[in-house]
């Protein structure tokens, strides 16, 4: 059966498991979900995954759910190309900068908390879009650090990694923000190293509006 992928166009989240599928050259169909409309919080699709966010993909008579979680099951049983170091230090770096985005940045910036901020606690946007760049900024110094002593042509050597599928989607909501980026060269630089790759390219926001 094919692979199917619950999906809204602008999710990170969702974003960075197309590109996980893309890379590992593995054909799916999308089911849209309208995360602006509310139709994550339906029953029918409440039904299939509890906590209601997206992505969720259905592969290998599996219901999975979180996309670390998703790419990496992708990644252990899709092994080429392989999307962490084998080493395990190297792999543990890698991991690192994969949930810097994640777990430190992505969660304080996504659309439930954004809407939060400008419904019941009341921010103008100003206010909100200063927010989103706040941790946009303390995140991506971060980041722009700890890549640096070990990165090539992406966050870590020559070949995309997880941390690189991490990274361009909040590369593009930081463009949507227009939040500042002449701070990160090197993210900057990496994200272009991406861009120039069709698994990245076929799995962006504006090639999914397009082709649907």
């Amino acid at each position: 059966m094919t692979p199917l992928l619950f999906d809204y166009f602008r999710s990170s989240a969702a974003y960075r498991v197309r590109i996980a599928l893309n890379l590992k050259y593995v054909h799916y169909e999308a089911a849209p979900v309208d995360l602006a409309a509310g139709a994550q919080k339906e029953a029918e699709y409440r039904a299939r995954n509890p906590q209601g966010f997206v992505p969720m993909l259905e592969i290998d008579g599996r219901r999975l759910t979180q996309s670390i979680a998703i790419i990496a099951y992708l990644d252990a049983t899709r092994p080429e190309p392989p999307l962490l170091p084998a080493d395990p230090a190297d792999a543990a770096h890698v991991r690192a900068m994969a949930l810097t985005i994640a777990c430190d940045i992505h969660p304080l910036n996504n659309l439930r908390v954004l809407k939060h901020l400008t419904g019941e606690l009341g921010l103008d946007e100003a206010a909100k879009n200063q927010w989103y760049a706040r941790w946009i900024a303390e995140g991506f110094a971060a980041l722009e650090a700890l890549a640096a002593p070990r990165s090539g042509r992406f966050l870590f050597g020559d070949s995309p990694t997880i941390a690189d599928i991490c990274l361009v989607p909040q590369m593009y909501n930081a463009r949507r923000f227009a939040v500042p980026l002449d701070d990160y060269p090197l993210l900057v630089r990496v994200d272009a190293e991406a861009a120039a790759l069709e698994p990245f390219r076929a799995a962006h926001p504006d090639a999914i509006a397009a082709a649907r």
